[in-house]
């Protein structure tokens, strides 16, 4: 099973990026799947979740601003962002629980980092 997350690069103040997060290989099922973001230097912060059903949750400091969506017939999760701000830059990770049709056991995998930058 891997995560493997795309969709960052750079922006200006004000824009707005996708990211987007896939599951690939022997899945039975996901559970909720989660960005988080680092910036160099600080601690990896939450970002937004989506659970199995739908439901989400977001950060303050992203609230209003990003949504966060799942397509559970593609394994796939988006992370749109709008209103882009300089102190979102970081790189973005996400995180999900997954069933793996192999171990049949849920186990936590995360992708790898897609870098998104905000910069006039």
């Amino acid at each position: 099973v891997q995560l493997q997350a795309s969709g960052g690069g750079l922006v200006q103040p004000g824009g707005s990026l996708r990211l987007s997060c896939a599951a690939s290989g022997s899945i039975i099922s996901i559970n909720d799947t989660a960005w988080y973001r680092q910036a160099p230097g600080k601690q990896r912060d939450f970002v937004a979740r989506i659970t199995a059903g739908g439901r989400t949750v977001f950060a303050d400091s992203v609230k209003d601003r990003f949504t966060i969506s799942r397509d559970n017939a593609r394994n796939t999760v988006s992370l749109q962002m709008n209103s882009l701000k300089p102190e979102d830059t970081a790189a973005y990770f996400c995180n999900a629980g997954i069933l793996d049709d192999i171990s049949r056991r849920w186990g936590d995998y995360w992708g790898q980092g897609t870098q998104v930058t905000v910069s006039s």
